[in-house]
């Protein structure tokens, strides 16, 4: 084998992990549920325009599309969306309800009822704005979907209420909003879907106000349910201001369980139906939970007997199934390091999705009976020998004042390909989203693209990251653009430091909250030769007057402060208003329909850019808002990357579109 090695230089390596295979590979099932005995979830299409796919798995292992392109299986609730569907079974066939992206409609279908097309159950609303829907539960016998409503009031991003209503399945509202039913009132900003009792005489739900994040604190509502189906008095019986509850369940017994992060860290609670008298069923410094950043998320499903599915762990994450009498957990053998907060159960078995360093995001079920797990859907056959994907390591470097940082580096990895002995290779530090968010340990073709070419990768979980208990999630209250931007300069710094890295070929990227701090660190540091920043929140004045959406429009009270009290802190860490401290060459990638961070604060960026003859590019992209989802977006976004690097770093790329420029 050694023969057969090439030496290059770092960055010039062939490699057959192209732009368009790792756009093919982007994205991952979610919400998963049983229909039956099946299996459905919903995938990404970046070929099919970016659509979400409800696929179901028939008994005899077939993966079925449940409705042709271009149904898009897509809720916008709080933008970021939440589960869009729930489906009954029934002797004639399965009945589905689903949101569809488009028109943001719910919808009614029969998938084997013969011709039966999908029926709208709400009304038509303006693209944008009306009506919105996520988290479904249907009841049958009351004729009705119980789901989330949000209702746009006026055309300001911030006129909208929030409520708990019921649609009924004949089809009355599909042309009458007065006949969908409100089982809550709108006293509070943020709702979660109703999870109904056992015996339906109770409903329990999450709710939360402004200027709070769900990850800062929430509340368990809970209203008993009269026999017309109406809600009674809704009454707060768990969580408050400093006590993130992100998920709440029935045991089969009637018990209420839930995870709260009172003691430092998101554990299972069980308490009584009442909501009273709770205990913790396995109190770890771990992670039974995560952020609320979509509406009906699970972390954990209650089975029949008792026993709990649960998604946990410190950093990287397990499947578990807990026994709550005695606090056992015992976790699924595999080859998988991250679980998506998706969990459904039938019987003994429990579906999730779930990833590793070897694989990307699959269907995998898992029977309680024997322990053995299976991947059962969406698993990815690339014709790409493992040998090129990278070999994670993970790390935890020092940053100031001591302080501990987690990252995940994936150094360059090639079977048939290395670099002159006194090369130090490129290396772009990958700044995650959120930024109350993480990087999970998985395959990732879009860092394989990189590292199969010999730049390295190093995915930051600065502090502020989930997944390390609140203390750590709380380091960036209020120090948003200070330890972000600092952690990753340490970490950057520390791999030049050990001879890991090129001092003189380090980069940084990140998307959304990363984009800020990608942006950030270009205007604070000069750690970076150049930088890529995606979708990025450039403008804080701008953030904070109506120039983003409801859910998010009050976060910088805890990233930032309150703007009434730190107005120059506002002004001192927004990159727009450091654009003339920028001297290193970027790239600014953006969504022309994105509403969470719209273009107009990268056309302000770029306005402040004239005339400073700084290297930089600027692609828009129509049609795409927050998260690109189209395959050709994708290709050119990432090999545009690609360019830059090729162009700063002096490396010889071929076969790539070459990135023009502008000063």
């Amino acid at each position: 084998m050694g023969d057969l090695v090439e030496t290059r230089p770092y960055g010039s390596w062939p490699s057959p992990i192209g732009a368009d295979l790792a756009a093919a590979h982007d994205g991952q099932p979610e919400y998963v549920g049983y229909v039956g005995v099946e299996a459905w979830w919903t995938e990404p299409r970046p070929e099919e325009g970016g659509r979400r796919a409800l696929v179901r798995r028939r008994p005899d292992g077939r993966e079925e599309s449940v409705l042709p392109a271009p149904w898009n299986v897509r809720s916008r609730v709080i933008e970021y969306g939440g589960r869009p569907w729930a489906a009954a079974e029934r002797p004639e066939g399965p009945l589905l309800v689903f949101v569809d992206f488009t028109d943001q409609r719910l919808y009614v279908y029969e998938p084997d009822a013969p011709g039966a097309e999908p029926r709208p159950l709400t009304p038509l609303s303006p693209v944008g704005g009306g009506l919105r829907w996520a988290d479904p539960s249907l009841h049958l016998d009351r004729g009705e979907v119980w789901c989330v409503l949000e209702e746009f009031t006026g055309d300001g991003p911030a006129d909208v209420r929030r409520v708990i209503a019921a649609v009924p399945l004949d089809g009355s509202a599909a042309q009458d909003r007065a006949a969908v039913r409100e089982l809550s009132d709108d006293r509070h900003r943020f709702v979660t879907g109703p999870r109904p009792s056992p015996d339906g005489t109770r409903a329990a739900w999450l709710a939360w106000d402004h200027p709070r994040m769900p990850w800062d604190g929430t509340e368990i509502l809970l209203a008993d349910v009269a026999a017309d189906g109406t809600f009674g008095d809704a009454v707060p019986v768990a969580g408050g201001p400093e006590e993130s509850v992100p998920q709440v369940e029935w045991a089969a017994d009637g018990r209420l369980l839930f995870a709260s992060d009172r003691s430092g860290w998101w554990n299972l609670y069980r308490a009584g139906p009442d909501g009273r008298g709770a205990t913790p069923l396995c109190p770890r410094d771990e992670e039974f939970a995560g952020p609320l950043w979509k509406i009906g998320v699970r972390w954990f499903a209650p089975l029949d007997s008792g026993l709990i599915a649960v998604v946990h762990g410190a950093g990287a994450t397990s499947l578990g199934v807990l026994d709550p009498e005695t606090g056992e957990v015992v976790d699924t053998a595999g080859p998988w390091t991250e679980w998506a907060p998706t969990v459904a159960v039938h019987d003994t078995r429990v579906l999730g999705v779930a990833a590793g360093p070897r694989s990307a995001g699959e269907v995998v079920e898992l029977d309680t009976g024997t322990g053995h797990a299976r991947v059962i859907g969406a698993a990815h056959d690339d014709p790409v020998d493992p040998a090129y994907y990278p070999e994670p390591q993970i790390r935890t470097f020092t940053g100031p004042d001591g302080r501990d940082i987690h990252a995940h580096v994936y150094p360059p990895r090639h079977p048939g390909h290395v670099a002159p002995a006194n090369e130090l290779p490129p290396y772009v530090v990958w700044a995650h989203g959120g930024p109350t968010g993480r990087a999970p340990l998985v395959l990732d073709l879009e860092i394989a693209y990189f590292t199969s070419r010999g730049i390295g990768v190093a995915e930051v979980n600065y502090g502020g990251s989930t997944g390390h208990g609140r203390e750590y999630r709380n380091r960036l209250r209020e120090q948003w653009g200070v330890v972000d931007v600092e952690d990753c300069a340490a970490v950057a710094l520390a791999l030049a430091d050990e001879g890991t890295a090129d001092r003189d070929r380090l980069a940084i990227r990140g998307g959304s909250a990363g984009g800020w701090t990608a942006a950030a660190s270009l205007t604070s540091t000069d750690v970076y030769a150049c930088g890529t920043i995606i979708y990025p929140v450039l403008d804080l004045a701008g953030w904070v007057s109506g120039g983003t959406h409801d859910f998010e429009s009050q976060y910088l009270e805890s990233l930032i402060g309150p703007l009434a009290d730190v107005p120059g802190r506002y002004e001192e860490r927004s990159p727009l208003e450091h654009a003339d401290r920028i001297t290193a060459p970027f790239l600014l990638l953006q969504g022309l329909d994105d509403v969470i961070c719209p273009p107009a604060q990268c056309e302000r960026f770029l306005a402040r850019m004239q005339g400073r003859r700084v290297p930089h590019a600027y692609i828009a992209f129509e049609g795409e808002g927050h998260g690109f989802r189209r395959a050709d977006t994708m290709i050119r976004a990432l090999e545009s990357e690609l360019s830059l690097y090729a162009q700063v770093f002096g490396l010889d790329v071929p076969g790539i579109p070459l990135l023009e420029l502008t000063k």
